[in-house]
């Protein structure tokens, strides 16, 4: 049966949140959104440091009920996740208290958990929140990503069970033969965590600095390994870098908002850039 897709507007592809609820707001009268008319994609991490997590979450999952929303998950979305779970405490870091004991928490965190890993907002591009290996295939990454979905969106004792065991100090070197915890272990960080990574695909997680400051040895940015791609890859997740890289095979989209930066969204048909300061006018 054919399943007919709605026509948007506008489609635009925004970076991370981390729930700056007065920005997000401020973005979305920039761009003239209408929820009706239009679609946002959105890189993930909704929480976490910014001024008003709790109604960043619940604005996104109305948009998202509504249709005119699709999120994938990031770090800081796990971690919220975890803690629900009972599995970490609330970080002092994090303005995200206020979840736990708002009455609509459950509801929140249950949509919450059920979000893709990875999704194609366009023909022409591909989105998760920390970008796609070098050593992975777009069309692979996608099917891995939907066995880390399959295991968070299950039972809640199934996924107490995954939570403790995606949380460790090792970084896997990827290979298909990997299997249960190891294995959703690594997808889970090279989806929500990677940065940096040698030729093999294994990964760093010390290194959140810019492209100018040295390197581990070995290791490069993800995206600097020579890889053919027929999509772009649309990511977030690294603030360092100011959204700076623009290539015809990835763009950067967290622009720091949450550190005195900018929120930016990436409209899909032209490629064109909108953005609002943290603080302040439009």
């Amino acid at each position: 049966m054919n399943t007919l897709t709605k026509t948007y507007r506008h489609e635009y592809v925004i970076g991370d949140l981390q729930g700056c609820f007065d920005a997000f707001n401020r973005l979305l009268v920039a761009l003239d959104f209408d929820e009706n008319l239009d679609k946002l994609w959105l890189c993930g991490d909704i929480v976490a440091r910014g001024e008003n997590s709790l109604d960043t979450l619940r604005q996104v999952k109305r948009l998202s009920d509504k249709g005119a929303l699709t999120t994938v998950l990031g770090n800081h979305d796990i971690t919220l996740i975890a803690t629900w779970r009972g599995l970490l405490p609330i970080k002092a870091k994090d303005n995200t208290a206020s979840i736990f004991t708002a009455p609509d928490c459950d509801e929140l965190l249950n949509w919450l958990r059920c979000q893709p890993f990875l999704v194609y907002p366009s023909e022409k591009t591909v989105l998760t929140h920390a970008g796609i290996p070098p050593n992975w295939k777009v069309k692979d990454a996608k099917a891995y990503a939907k066995e880390l979905q399959i295991q968070f969106s299950g039972s809640l004792k199934q996924l107490d069970r995954l939570l403790p065991n995606l949380y460790g100090k090792k970084a896997d070197v990827w290979s298909d033969k990997l299997h249960g915890y190891e294995r959703m272990r690594a997808i889970a960080n090279y989806f929500t965590r990677m940065r940096l990574c040698d030729k093999d695909g294994m990964l760093e997680f010390s290194f959140k600095e810019t492209l100018g400051d040295d390197m581990p040895k070995g290791f490069r940015p993800w995206f600097e390994w020579e890889v053919t791609r027929k999509r772009k890859i649309l990511f977030g997740h690294w603030a360092g870098l100011k959204a700076q890289i623009a290539t015809d095979k990835v763009r950067a989209l967290d622009a720091g908002c949450v550190w005195g930066g900018q929120l930016l969204a990436y409209r899909l048909a032209d490629e064109k850039i909108i953005v609002v300061e943290s603080k302040g006018e439009m």
